[in-house]
């Protein structure tokens, strides 16, 4: 059985998909269900996309994931604007909001377990305390910094034995997309996802935007004022170089 793909639209020299929430969460479902090799779910906006192009060993990794999702309302501006209009996105594929219904999705259902791959021990506390309805197979909060090959084939093998059939790798951009390609091969069969800060946002210890500034592109700025040190460099530099691939490839025609 070979599983489809959603259709994609190049975004600065990646295809994107253009997919909706429900068609991920299907396909998903579906991935886990037909369990045959891993499959690896990048939730990709413009800090991803802009450092994949800026870094060809950063872009080779991109490569490797099956699903490109539209998480930046930026890229859903693009995807759009080589769409007819019935064709439109109505909305991007947020990252931290695909684990939600994901999970909702999958409350009960003993055969579509998950595991939570990164954070803090009382983040995964937490968010275990919140995922109750769900079938929670394993969580690990691995050690700060590089990881050892002994360390890297103790999580393959946790993760391996806990029976997942959703991985929810939560390490931050670049590491975490790095991570699931550099091991993918060797990865047991489950849907890998990269999703950043989607664990702090779930545990009740970040703050997520309003909806009102997300829908307006503006979530970057609203995380850079509430961590203006840790975010400033990396919004001034992505957001700068997101725009300048933009409009280069769109000059070239």
């Amino acid at each position: 059985m070979v599983l489809a793909k959603p259709t994609t639209r190049e975004v600065i020299g990646f295809p994107v998909a253009v997919t909706s929430y429900q068609e991920m969460v299907t396909w998903a479902m579906a991935a886990a269900v037909h369990g045959q090799r891993p499959y690896a779910v990048c939730a990709a906006n413009t800090h991803v996309l802009s450092h994949a192009r800026h870094h060809r060993s950063f872009g080779a990794v991109i490569s490797k994931f099956d699903v490109i999702c539209p998480d930046g309302t930026p890229l859903l501006w693009v995807i759009n604007a080589q769409l007819a209009k019935a064709q439109k996105l109505k909305d991007r594929v947020y990252g931290p909001s695909l684990m939600l219904k994901l999970l909702k999705a999958t409350e009960g259902k003993k055969d579509h377990s998950h595991f939570l791959l990164g954070g803090k021990p009382e983040t995964l506390h937490q968010l275990e305390k919140r995922f109750s309805k769900n079938e929670i197979a394993g969580t690990y909060s691995p050690p700060f910094g590089p990881w050892s090959p002994d360390e890297n084939e103790k999580i393959k093998t946790m993760i391996a034995q806990s029976g997942a059939k959703y991985v929810w790798v939560g390490l931050g951009c670049p590491k975490q997309e790095q991570w699931i390609a550099d091991h993918l091969e060797a990865l047991s069969p489950a849907v890998y996802f990269g999703i950043g800060a989607a664990f702090a946002f779930h545990a009740g210890e970040v703050r997520q935007a309003p909806r009102w500034i997300q829908r307006f592109g503006l979530e970057w700025l609203y995380r850079l004022c509430a961590e203006p040190r840790r975010l400033w460099k990396r919004y001034a530099l992505h957001n700068s170089l997101f725009l300048y691939y933009l409009a280069k490839d769109y000059n070239r025609g």
